[in-house]
């Protein structure tokens, strides 16, 4: 997969300020930033249909993952 951290901007975290929560959050933002990159390069005919899906499928493999090393529960705020 392409490098894609020279797209990523981020905004500013206004939740419990813990810091598992932090970086979760951050990495919610790098989610939500590449899942639109690679939406927009389907779109316009740059990925197939099932490239993109194995691509956000994997993003999200990871997401979880990050979560679950974080320690947040379903319950967090």
């Amino acid at each position: 997969m392409t490098n894609l951290s020279s797209f990523y901007s981020g905004s500013r975290y206004r939740g419990n300020g813990k810091p598992e929560n932090i970086l979760f959050n951050a990495n919610l933002q790098e989610f939500a930033q590449k899942v639109d990159f690679i939406v927009g390069l389907q779109t316009g005919g740059k990925l197939s249909p099932e490239e993109s899906y194995v691509q956000i499928e994997t993003l999200w493999e990871k997401l979880r993952e990050s979560k679950q090393h974080l320690g947040i529960d379903k319950k967090a705020g």
